[in-house]
Formats: structure tokens, C-alpha cells, sequence
């Protein structure tokens, strides 16, 4: 009697990693959702950001076929993770099982989603604050990531979220950290972008900071850093994004794009 062999690896801070940074990048992703009339599965593309802790955000119309199927059902999956060049299936992705919750508008929870949905992706304004937009906070209950060939791994709600005291006061003082590195050291963003994402070029931006660390964006390119270790405290920041500048600076010297934190 032949045996299943298991191809499940250990779940580590590797797979931990890759899977929240697949998360984090994401612009767009492939939900899942169960047809209301038919009970059988639907998919379709929607733009996606994530939450302080990293739980996915979707701004969906009430028009749409999905939207009809979350608001009667909330069991749902999300696959993210791009196809690169080459075979598709040699690239990461991660596939999420969640519950959709409707962020009502007006709470300060819709307020704070609604910045980071947009700050991610800014052409969202266009439509965003239509009658017929809604902002859905998906919660992920477990997670399937396949880091390639050979490399399945799965994760719980608890890899894959940030949690603490500090994911709270990040996001209460995200904005005005995000607004001042933005208009007063883009030179800095651009060496956390070469040194630490391994990225070309200068014009990048912070598009969020969260416990874990921070999103940069330029134009549809978007990279994730994260920190050393993740924050216990918001006045921790600002120390840890000028010991990152001056080790990036040190990394590359004047002449080779350097900035002050």
C-alpha cells in the first residue's frame, strides 16, 4: 500500500516572510467567491492594499458579481502574487482563506482603510468615494504559499498578521511620517529602495509604514522592507529610519544617491 508523501514544509520566518511581503506588494489579486445563485465558485480581479496589520483590503462595487456574493456569503479566497517572466507557476504566490467584513463608512476603521487603499493605489480617488464603492477588509484565517518548486508551505491568522501594541499607534501616526519622508527626504527613500529592496532608480515614495516595516512605490513598481526586527512603540521610528539611512548611505556614498533621515 502505497504512502502520500507530504510536501508541506515547516512553516519558518522565511516562508513567514515571503508570505507577508507577497501581501504587502500586492496591487491586485484574484479573489474567490461562492455565486449566490448558483453555489458554485466565481473569480475575478480586484485591486487590493492591506490594513496596518497586513490583512487585505478590497474596494469593490456594489455593481459587481463578487460584491452580490460577499454580501451573502463572506467565505472567500484571495490569490496574490505576480507571474514574472518565464513559467508562472516557477513564481511565488499565496493563496488566502478568509471571511470579507463590510467596513461601514464613516468609522474611523473605513477612515484609516480608505488612506491606506488609496495611498497604494492612487488612482482609486477617481471612484473611491462613488455611492456604489465599498471597502471590504478581508480576514485571513489560514493561508497555502507556494515559494516554487518544492516549497508549500501553510500558514495560520497569526503568521500572517501583525500584531501588538504598536500596529495601532503606527497607523495613528503613519500619515503624518508618511506625508513628511514624502515631500522633505525622498533621497533617503531612494537609498532604503537600492539598499535594502535591491531596487533601480530614484522618484520612489513611501506609500505606508506599519510595525513590520514600510512600502515603497514608483509609479506600478512596489517593494517591501522590513525592518530588523518589528516595533514595539511609535517613537521608535523615527530612530530606526535614520540608523537605515545612514547604513544605506555607508553602503553607497555621495554620488550615488544618497539622502538624510
Amino acid at each position: 500500500m502505497s504512502q502520500t508523501r507530504n510536501v508541506i514544509r515547516p512553516t519558518d520566518e522565511e516562508a513567514i516572510t515571503l508570505a507577508k511581503t507577497l501581501v504587502r506588494t500586492a496591487r491586485h489579486g484574484a479573489i474567490a467567491v461562492l455565486d449566490p445563485e448558483s453555489g458554485g465558485p466565481l473569480a475575478s480581479r480586484v485591486g487590493v492594499a492591506t490594513d496596518a496589520d497586513g490583512a487585505p483590503l478590497i474596494l469593490v462595487s456594489l455593481l459587481s458579481a463578487h460584491t452580490r456574493a460577499l454580501n451573502a456569503d463572506p467565505r472567500c479566497s484571495l490569490l496574490v502574487g505576480e507571474p514574472g517572466k518565464g513559467d508562472p507557476l516557477a513564481h511565488p504566490r499565496l493563496s488566502l482563506i478568509c471571511q470579507s467584513r463590510l467596513l461601514q463608512t464613516g468609522t474611523p476603521e473605513h477612515a484609516r482603510a480608505e488612506r491606506r487603499y488609496l495611498s497604494r493605489n492612487p488612482k482609486a480617488k477617481l471612484y473611491a468615494r462613488l455611492g456604489d464603492f465599498r471597502l471590504f477588509r478581508l480576514e485571513p484565517e489560514r493561508a497555502s504559499l507556494n515559494g516554487g518548486f518544492g516549497k508549500a508551505y501553510e500558514l495560520s491568522r497569526a503568521d500572517l498578521l501583525t500584531s501588538g501594541p504598536a500596529v495601532e499607534a503606527l497607523a495613528e501616526a503613519e500619515q503624518g511620517a508618511v506625508d513628511h519622508m514624502n515631500e522633505d527626504h525622498g533621497e533617503a527613500i531612494d537609498l532604503y529602495a537600492r539598499h535594502f529592496a535591491g531596487a533601480d532608480g530614484t522618484g520612489w515614495r513611501l506609500s505606508g509604514i506599519d510595525a513590520d516595516g514600510m512600502d515603497l512605490a514608483r509609479g506600478d513598481e512596489v517593494r517591501r522592507v522590513f525592518f530588523a526586527s518589528p516595533l514595539t512603540s511609535a517613537s521608535e521610528l523615527r530612530p530606526v529610519l535614520v540608523e537605515m539611512a545612514k547604513v544605506a548611505r555607508s553602503a553607497h556614498p555621495p554620488g550615488a544617491g544618497e539622502g538624510h533621515a
